[in-house]
């Protein structure tokens, strides 16, 4: 049972940056999803893939993960790039 860690990227709908300085300590899959062959929904017996621990910084969410044996991959966050562009350019 891995888990992965990563801050919480800006939503992509929205200008707001709320709740974009948390961690987020999630589990990875350990199998596969499948179809049920009823109603056509998508399941899973596996119900760690369901647990999202979110924490204040990187280092909370590391040493939870140690303190409970949790093999973590730490994903660093991309560098945040401004594309600085004036409305005049949309006529151009």
């Amino acid at each position: 049972m891995s888990a992965r860690i990563y801050q919480k990227p800006k939503h992509t709908m929205q200008s707001g940056k709320a709740h974009t300085d948390e961690w987020v300590l999630e589990f990875e899959q350990s199998q596969a999803r499948f179809a049920d062959p009823l109603m056509g929904w998508t399941g899973t017996g596996d119900t760690q893939s369901q647990v999202r621990l979110t924490f204040p910084d990187k280092d909370a969410a590391r040493a939870y993960a140690e303190r409970y044996g949790i093999p973590a991959r730490v994903i660093p966050t991309p560098p945040k790039r401004l594309k600085l562009q004036a409305y005049a350019d949309n006529f151009r």
